[in-house]
């Protein structure tokens, strides 16, 4: 199993990439090229605070972020806060070399000594127990059984601390069940999201991202991945047998003027369906607060 940086299909946030006029070669990379089209942290960063906040009444100060990339995430949680502490486990080596580099020692003494970067399995990895587990990008999705996930959402639980959160997103509609490509323009590439192939019977999907440069060029398939769709209905229902006491989704609310999401996430019960839509589950053991 090899964890890779994941996609974010139909989504348009406030992040947006700001590479020279002519690209050079870092910005020819294919791990910067994903950040800058597809990462937002600081979307990610003001949900994790509001939702643990309204259930702790304080900020959340450790984050264990599975199938973590590069890194970009923990690199600039420990920048937000001087409290704060990061655990980035991925099994890619190249991937992690690359964030290491890019990512963390670019960070003050202080900020590199609280990241701590695990080339490991995410499914043995529970120590040390933390405020907040994040799994993004659809990451999970590599779990391709029941008994996989559900060893997943096990080894997440055993890693939080009294009070902690799992939060984790997911994405659905119906271009998620057909073949096709969505482009988006950036300055100096165009990201595109392909659906490759879907099986109705496994719910498994092939997706690609390539890149293609504007003035010359490009990457094909720079990042390939086989997933299984799971379901809301299915996910819940695996969270709570994985001993989860309350699990909440929050769906993203749609820009109307655009009809991209537009990254703001609220508690549903529930949604109308749509081409493509995405949305939080967020999974704790303790009473809530709201």
């Amino acid at each position: 199993m090899s964890n890779h940086p994941m996609p974010r299909p139909r989504r348009k946030t406030a992040r947006r990439p700001t590479p020279p006029p002519v690209m050079g070669p870092k910005s020819r990379n294919r791990h910067w090229l994903y950040q800058e089209s597809v990462q937002s942290p600081e979307v990610h960063f003001d949900f994790f605070d509001r939702i643990f906040r309204e259930r702790n009444g304080r900020k959340p100060a450790s984050l264990k972020e599975d199938f973590c990339g590069t890194a970009l995430l923990a690199s600039e949680w420990v920048e937000r806060r001087a409290t704060n502490t990061v655990l980035g486990v991925d099994l890619d080596a190249e991937t992690l070399r690359w964030g290491q580099q890019h990512n963390i020692d670019r960070l003050t003494d202080d900020q590199r000594e609280r990241v701590t970067l695990r080339r490991a399995n995410v499914l043995q990895v529970t120590r040390p127990r933390v405020d907040l587990v994040v799994a993004l990008n659809f990451s999970f999705f590599i779990f391709r059984s029941r008994t996989e996930l559900l060893e997943y959402f096990r080894a997440a639980r055993r890693s939080l601390s009294p009070g902690g959160l799992f939060i984790g997103d997911m994405f659905g509609g119906w271009e998620a069940q057909r073949p096709m490509i969505e482009k988006t323009r950036y300055r100096g590439f165009t990201y595109l999201w392909e659906l490759d192939q879907y099986d109705p019977i496994g719910n498994f999907a092939r997706f690609h991202i390539h890149f293609k440069f504007h003035d010359r060029g490009g990457i094909r398939r720079a990042f390939t991945y086989e997933w299984r769709l799971w379901t809301i209905p299915e996910v819940r229902e695996l969270l709570v047998e994985a001993g989860f006491r309350h699990v909440d989704i929050y769906w993203e609310g749609i820009d109307r003027r655009s009809g991209y999401g537009n990254s703001v996430f609220r508690k549903s019960t529930r949604a109308t369906n749509s081409q493509g839509w995405i949305a939080f589950f967020v999974a704790s053991d303790g009473p809530k607060r709201a």
